[in-house]
């Protein structure tokens, strides 16, 4: 198994290859391997416990990291131009999952920010998941106890709402999931 050099561009047959957990994007290899901090597994796993329940795998499904998600501008899931591992994932196509992840954009992702992926988060992620369509993006703040709910709208994201520590979160394309924020940010 190699280890990729930051400084190199990749494809999908390199990723293939590579030891760990890793996303390509642009052709650039992030290693999602470290390990989060409690306040993230915290924070995820309360997010994921939330929505499946709301959920309970019946029209939509539930993914949590590491879990691989497929985007192509050819839709070519065998030789996807990014690879890329979302905190949690809520797909509602089940023709989109497969034994190696998801193809295509899932309706709703959800990151939670860590110093070594804040920008990342921000910035590459955010403009490949508006690039391949995700209907709602969440960015979880742990320092400042903040979600910002992004939703599609004519390809862009617009800002919806940015909610904290004491409100109670509600989609935008799910209207009758509603999220008490104060559950995930008191641990």
């Amino acid at each position: 198994m190699e280890t990729p050099n930051k400084a190199n561009s990749y494809s999908i047959s390199d990723w293939l290859n590579w030891e760990g957990h890793w996303e390509l994007i642009n052709g650039k290899a992030y290693n999602m391997t470290p390990a989060p901090s409690w306040d993230h597994q915290f924070i995820v796993g309360e997010v994921h416990f939330m929505l499946r329940s709301y959920f309970g795998n019946k029209d939509c499904y539930v993914a949590v990291f590491p879990f691989d998600v497929f985007l192509s501008e050819e839709e070519d899931y065998e030789n996807p131009s990014h690879v890329l591992q979302p905190d949690i994932s809520v797909i509602c196509n089940k023709n989109q999952l497969s034994t190696k992840g998801c193809n295509g954009a899932p309706n709703l992702i959800i990151e939670v920010l860590s110093p070594s992926t804040a920008i990342k988060d921000r910035n590459e992620k955010f403009k490949i998941y508006q690039q391949f369509g995700v209907q709602e993006y969440w960015i979880i703040d742990p320092n400042y106890k903040l979600i910002e709910v992004y939703g599609l709208d004519k390809g862009y994201f617009r800002i919806k709402e940015v909610y904290g520590q004491k409100d109670e979160l509600k989609s935008f394309i799910f209207p009758n999931l509603k999220v008490k924020l104060e559950t995930i940010f008191n641990k």
